[in-house]
């Protein structure tokens, strides 16, 4: 028996460890996946010609316009992912870049293995941001502490949210 115990110490730092580390993971997924939609975002604005061009003959989003999609895609690829790396909003930015990572996905016919491979990557990441919320390293946190219950903003405590 005399051994069990500094097994239990050790298990019981390691899992603090990994604690709190999770609002590290939180905040690493978070950048990961706003740097891809954000670049994204700019690629298109640096070329906005080219970008009505391939809403137009590319990208078959179902029921906008062309135009409107190029606009209101461009806009959440510049916004969402700012939102989601500060983690304001960040479940709703999550949702948001989902369903448009899943309108993508849809949208564009042409999309190779790789390409769907890494769509389903980023949605992985963004579902489990949504549900388990940007975590400690977060502006909602800070909001939380400041409302004077850190976590109000998550319907449960979990790893991610301490």
């Amino acid at each position: 028996m005399n051994g069990i115990r500094p097994l239990a110490d050790w298990v019981s730092v390691a899992v603090r460890g990994i604690e709190f580390l999770s609002p590290v993971l939180s905040l690493a997924m978070r950048l990961y996946v706003a740097n891809v939609f954000f670049r994204a975002g700019l690629t298109k604005i640096q070329s906005w010609d080219s970008t009505l061009a391939l809403f137009e003959y590319e990208y078959a989003v179902p029921l906008l316009s062309s135009e409107l999609a190029a606009y209101l895609g461009t806009a959440v690829e510049l916004v969402a992912p700012v939102l989601l790396a500060l983690g304001l909003g960040g479940r709703l930015a999550a949702m948001v870049l989902f369903a448009f990572n899943t309108v993508a996905v849809i949208s564009y016919p042409d999309i190779s293995p790789a390409g769907v491979k890494d769509h389903v990557l980023w949605g992985w990441l963004l579902a489990v941001i949504f549900f388990y919320g940007p975590a400690r390293l977060s502006v909602d946190h800070l909001i939380a502490r400041g409302l004077g219950r850190a976590g109000s903003l998550a319907p449960h405590d979990t790893p991610l949210e301490r």
